[in-house]
Order: structure tokens, then sequence, then C-alpha cells
């Protein structure tokens, strides 16, 4: 079952009346959606009795809850600080996400620096196994880890290092940002074979399970020399991907993502428009 939700409460949500976040399933759900991403991207901190609530809330209409951590990690730091910081970010949303009942922890890799790309990708292998001790150790089998593809030629995660990343253990699946990857090819991402190219690469490194089980964020993103400027809306024609390719390809493929839409404002909406074409494929 391919699942589509937004990241975080639309426009739309609070114009129609509502106010806190624990009202957002039903509203999802009566939207068709069943999915919704739960943003820690500030360093937010959940106590678990709303975490648990929420949660409640989530498995009554049934909507997969997953959890964006913090931005300020950065494994590819050789600081002892920044990967105390790492781990704590990192345990405490997916402790969060945790008491939520949901799985899917995504993640932002790190910045290259004041290091080379060699440099920072040492760093960050040698960093990122420590934690991954820590994760087993603090009982988070089970629960999926999910660098997602970067925006920014200056950050590390473009879609052959997340690749890669995701070979090192079971638990880390990859989320495919298909705007940031748009943003680093320069606007060439356009047709079906394009998203297939990248899913079939995909599969023939880390298998068809991992990748049924992928993460997909998606939204048209406004780009310049360096990358990633601003996330946009489907309204927008200047810049993309636009989703259709990108469902064609995943429907052709037989995958079964979670995808969120991470438009400007219109998330829930356009994470709509992109469920209901492709309900209208599977007729």
């Amino acid at each position: 079952m391919v699942r589509f939700g937004p990241s975080g409460n639309s426009d739309k949500f609070y114009s129609d009346g509502n106010t806190d976040t624990i009202q957002a399933f039903k509203w999802l759900s009566e939207m068709g959606l069943s999915a919704f991403e739960y943003s820690f991207t500030l360093g937010r901190y959940l106590k678990q009795e709303t975490a648990q609530k929420l949660g409640e809330e989530a498995k009554k209409y049934d909507i997969e809850i997953s959890g964006h951590a913090p931005y300020f990690i950065n494994f590819c730091n050789d600081s002892d600080i920044s990967q105390e910081n790492n781990a704590k970010y990192l345990l405490n949303t997916l402790n969060s996400i945790k008491n939520m009942g949901g799985k899917r922890c995504i993640f932002h890799i790190g910045a290259q620096m004041k290091y080379t790309r060699e440099e920072a990708l040492k760093n960050l292998k040698q960093n990122f196994l420590k934690y991954l001790e820590v994760f087993y150790q603090q009982n988070y089998e089970g629960m999926y880890l999910m660098p997602e593809t970067m925006g920014k030629y200056s950050q590390i995660g473009n879609v052959d290092e997340i690749l890669e990343i995701c070979s090192w253990d079971k638990s880390l699946i990859p989320c495919f940002d298909f705007g940031h990857i748009n943003c680093i090819m320069q606007g060439k991402l356009k047709e079906k074979q394009d998203f297939k190219d990248i899913l079939e690469k995909a599969i023939n490194i880390l298998g068809e399970d991992k990748i049924n089980k992928c993460h997909i964020h998606f939204s048209k993103i406004k780009y310049g020399e360096k990358g990633e400027i601003a996330h946009l809306t489907f309204d927008d024609r200047d810049y993309g991907p636009n989703f259709e390719p990108m469902i064609d390809a995943i429907n052709e493929l037989k995958l079964n993502p979670v995808i969120i839409c991470e438009s400007k404002g219109t998330q829930a909406i356009d994470a709509q428009t992109m469920c209901n074409y492709y309900k209208n494929l599977s007729k």
C-alpha cells in the first residue's frame, strides 16, 4: 500500500478551524490520506503522554506516523560534542516516534563544512557506526533510520552517498527527497525513466525489500547554482519536478513507499492530489 500525507499541518488544516495536531488524523483520513510526518527539526521535545495520545489517534484513523529529526545533526563533524548531540537528537526523536507508534525516523546526515568530501565521508562512517551501537543498545531495533537525499552541494547526501550509507545496516532505509534530487540535477528530473533509473539503481544496490519500504519526500523546489533555495507549491510552473512521472515509476515498479508532501503551506492539498492520481492509476 502506498501511503500519502503531509509534513506537518498545512494552511488548510487551520483555515478549516483546527487548532491542534491531535485533530490532524481524523482530518487527514477524511481527505483520503494515510500518512503524517511530525517535525522535530528545530529540536522540539514531545512529552511521552502527548506522543502516546497522538499515536492513539493516528492508529484510530490508520495514519502512519513518521518523524523528522532536528536539522542540527552532523555526523561529518569530528567534534566529540557534536557527536554527543547527534546521539541525543536522534535518540530523543526515535523515542517520541516510538511513543507515537511509528517506526520511521528521517534525518539529515550533515554538511561537508571545512573538510574535503573524502574526509567528511570518512568522519561520517566512523561516527555513524559508533551511533548504531547505541541505537541497538537502547532497544530501537525494528525502527527505521532513514537518511535523506539532500538538495545543496555542500551537504552530504546525494543519491550515491545515501545508497552507500544504507548498505551499512539493516535498519538504514533511504529517504528519497525528489525535490532535493532535482535541485542537485539542476532541473533534469523530468520523465518517468529519470525516476525509474534512481529507484532501479537503489533496488540493485540495496534490494527490493528495502526500497519497497523507502520513504519519499516530494515538493517542487526553487534552486540555484548552489542547489536548493526554497520549497514551493504544485501551482508553481517555473520549477519542478512534477509528481506524475514519479508516481508512474512507483506504480510500474510496484513499490509501496510512504510519500510525504513538503509543499509550502499546501502540503495536505498537494498530497491529496498525488493520492488521487495514484488511485486513478490503480483502477
